[in-house]
């Protein structure tokens, strides 16, 4: 995948955070967690003063297993990636393919950081995220995290472009549990960046990413759909599952345009953001899918046969009015061969 996308390819434009700013949020992480360590051990000190020595030896061991260890994976895991001290410098903890951490990355996180950073004063973490290209400590490469800047200017950030209307949730039924990370980061980024491309490169990588995706998830390529509103359907279908997961059934839409929600089947479909255009038709619409779009007179559809079948409606414009009597039948359209009834 190295050969479709360049550089970092970091998911939606976001920037890995650095040294510094990495550094401050631990220090006031560590500065909270530390507090509150203390706090509760002076309760629990005075609490067990009748105990002997073996529990209360193993009440210190548990406080720091359970406050040190335990309270920074379970802010984390609830906060999906945004501690006090990563909320307070503008960072944030997320997968390596640009979506949110669960319990087993923070696990795998907060034990390495017992040895990153407890017990060598953040001395290993300091230099395996100076060595790192991206400023990953040992924790990051194991759990396969990434820290980001969430706080940056308008001009870094490039959202996924949507899905075309007709093609939402048609792709609910694929498993998406084998498709890699590095292709879900190819796709999406190609989906940011297809308007710079020159029209026959942008169409190449989009059948290849196609190609790909199609191996993976083992459901062949949808008749009529061109390969890159399919890869915006599939990147829709993820997000809309990352969703229900993180916030329930009932969460927001994700990769749902907001002209969509509630269209019928014969609403006009607007083209994604930054479209890549083929020689013969667009990377949206296929010659056989979606409406058609004239260019003086806008899309028409008939809800009975809508974008599905691909057949093209001319327009009416005003009431249709009755033909005299005598007078010759009309004579078929040549575009669609209909001919209005006598």
């Amino acid at each position: 995948m190295s050969a479709l996308v360049t550089g970092d390819a970091v998911v939606l434009g976001l920037r890995p955070a650095r040294l510094p700013s990495r550094a401050l949020a631990l220090v006031i992480d560590l500065a909270v967690v530390w507090a509150a360590y203390i706090l509760v051990s002076l309760v629990m000190l005075f609490a067990t003063a009748s105990l002997d020595g073996a529990a209360q030896a193993a009440i210190a061991v548990a406080l720091f297993v359970l406050v040190l260890v335990g309270g920074p994976i379970a802010v984390e895991t609830l906060s999906h990636g945004r501690s006090l001290g990563k909320l307070a410098c503008g960072l944030r903890v997320v997968r390596d393919d640009g979506g949110p951490i669960r319990f087993r990355h923070a696990l795998v996180r907060g034990a390495m950081g017992v040895v990153e950073i407890l017990l060598t004063f953040g001395v290993v973490a300091c230099i395996a995220s100076l060595v790192s290209e991206r400023g990953r400590r040992i924790g990051d490469v194991f759990a396969g995290t990434l820290v980001v800047r969430e706080r940056v200017s308008s001009g870094w950030a490039a959202a996924v472009p949507p899905p075309p209307p007709w093609l939402v949730g048609r792709f609910a039924g694929l498993d998406l549990s084998r498709v890699p990370d590095g292709l879900w980061l190819a796709v999406r980024q190609y989906l940011t960046r297809m308007g710079q491309l020159d029209p026959q490169v942008g169409w190449t990588m989009s059948v290849r990413l196609a190609e790909d995706m199609v191996a993976c998830t083992g459901a062949p390529l949808p008749e009529g759909v061109p390969p890159a509103a399919y890869l915006a359907g599939v990147v829709g279908e993820r997000q809309a599952r990352e969703a229900r997961r993180a916030f329930g059934e009932h969460g927001p839409a994700v990769g749902i345009p907001s002209g969509a929600r509630g269209a019928g089947p014969g609403s006009a479909c607007p083209p994604v953001h930054g479209p890549v255009h083929h020689p013969a038709h667009g990377p949206m619409h296929g010659p056989a899918e979606g409406p058609v779009h004239s260019p003086a007179q806008g899309p028409v559809s008939s809800p009975a046969q809508g974008s599905a079948q691909g057949r093209i409606h001319e327009p009416v414009h005003g009431p249709a009015a009755a033909p005299a009597a005598g007078a010759a039948p009309a004579e078929p359209v040549r575009s669609t061969g209909f001919a209005p009834p006598a």
